[in-house]
């Protein structure tokens, strides 16, 4: 019942100037009543131009909505001119009342009140013209009566204002949500932006530094060169992996379970993997350590693979230091090489921009530059306890 009574409102609303246009005719008849019981009582006949002014009471009403002060200007006057004149007098002056109600309800407030103010004065000056046959019940009464029809029509506008201030604050937050689900998806992109490049260039440099070593392996190791090739492919495979699983999470209908994300436990391995591929890198862990968040595990791990690969592109022939040391507070991570002093500023420097942002994620720091003696290290400081976002 309710959903029906829902739909015809909707209806009305969607058509307002055929619903104005209903209304002045039912005023015009209503205020007409008096003229036709006059006309048929055999008194003296109500001149033409009292119909005429009863129907210029009402006819501006169809366009209460779009023209709110001056139609109430014009039923005002003309009501005045009414009250009067000798024509017969509805019991109430139905057309000004719903005019002062219009500009009230459709009005600005400023129109408002000099609708109201005018409708007073209008009242006033009628029971002073009038004061042979008045009293004060004479001014009451109108009065009262068209200050209810302001107060109604200023109530209306203020609901109206109100369900427009909600219907725009639903709006900015929609807009908003939007807005924040447009970053969130910007962010996870760069998040397997930054996955996919840390998996491609590391991959990809050992299995360019096994393959070029592969041709002078061939003919003085023939065995040594099998185990090249051999690695090429597990770092190719292993490389796949994490591509698999990156490119997993942009599909829902994704199959295959996804792995866990590697972390700081397997710094060992990713080692192991670059001293297969023929660079002499040295591995010390001192401390324990304790099970770090999950951002903070897999940044770490990020960037020490970062900074092998580095290594592996830019130093050249070079040995390397990895220093994993844990505390109760922190992880520090070092990566020290002696080689050419390469830095990402002979590549596109993107490298060291997504260990700095890995390292900031997590409220930890990274430097990166030339050694004392040489070669180029890389310093990553990461927190164990959660950060607190200001």
């Amino acid at each position: 019942m309710t959903g029906h009574r829902g739909d015809w409102r909707r209806q009305w609303a969607d058509h307002p100037y055929v619903v104005d246009a209903l209304l002045a005719v039912l005023v015009l008849t209503v205020s007409l009543q008096p003229l036709l019981r006059e006309a048929g009582c055999g008194c003296e006949a109500v001149p033409l131009w009292g119909y005429a002014l009863v129907v210029g009471e009402c006819l501006p009403l169809v366009w209460r909505r779009r023209f709110p002060f001056t139609v109430a200007l014009v039923c005002g006057v003309l009501t005045t001119v009414h009250g009067l004149s000798d024509v017969p007098d509805p019991a109430v002056f139905f057309a000004g009342l719903v005019a002062l109600y219009s500009v009230a309800a459709h009005g600005s407030r400023r129109l408002a009140l000099a609708a109201a103010g005018t409708a007073a004065v209008a009242i006033s000056l009628s029971t002073v013209v009038d004061r042979a046959a008045a009293d004060l019940e004479d001014f009451t009464i109108p009065a009262l009566t068209f200050a209810t029809a302001w107060l109604l029509g200023d109530g209306a506008r203020s609901r109206r204002l109100a369900a427009v201030r909600a219907e725009e604050r639903a709006a900015s937050l929609e807009r908003t949500r939007a807005a924040e689900a447009r970053q969130a998806v910007v962010e996870e992109r760069n998040r397997i932006a930054r996955e996919m490049h840390d998996v491609l260039a590391h991959s990809v440099s050992m299995m360019v530094v096994q393959a070029e070593a592969g041709p002078v392996v061939v003919e003085r190791d023939p065995a040594r060169a099998i185990q090249a090739f051999d690695a090429i492919s597990a770092t190719g495979k292993s490389a796949l992996t994490e591509l698999r699983r990156l490119l997993g999470v942009l599909r829902e209908d994704a199959a295959t379970p996804l792995a866990p994300q590697p972390g700081l436990a397997a710094v060992p391995d990713l080692v192991g993997s670059v001293r297969a591929a023929g660079v002499d890198v040295e591995l010390r862990v001192t401390g324990e350590l304790p099970p770090p968040s999950s951002a903070v595990d897999l940044a770490g791990y990020r960037i020490v693979q970062e900074a092998l690969t580095n290594v592996v592109k830019h130093a050249g022939p070079a040995r390397v230091q990895v220093r994993v040391e844990a505390t109760v507070e922190r992880v520090l991570l070092e990566v020290v090489d002696d080689g050419l002093g390469g830095s990402p500023a002979t590549g596109t420097g993107r490298g060291l921009v997504g260990m700095r942002e890995r390292a900031a994620a997590t409220g930890g720091s990274v430097t990166a530059g030339p050694g004392p003696d040489g070669g180029w290290r890389v310093t990553a400081e990461l927190p164990l306890a959660p950060v607190r976002q200001p």
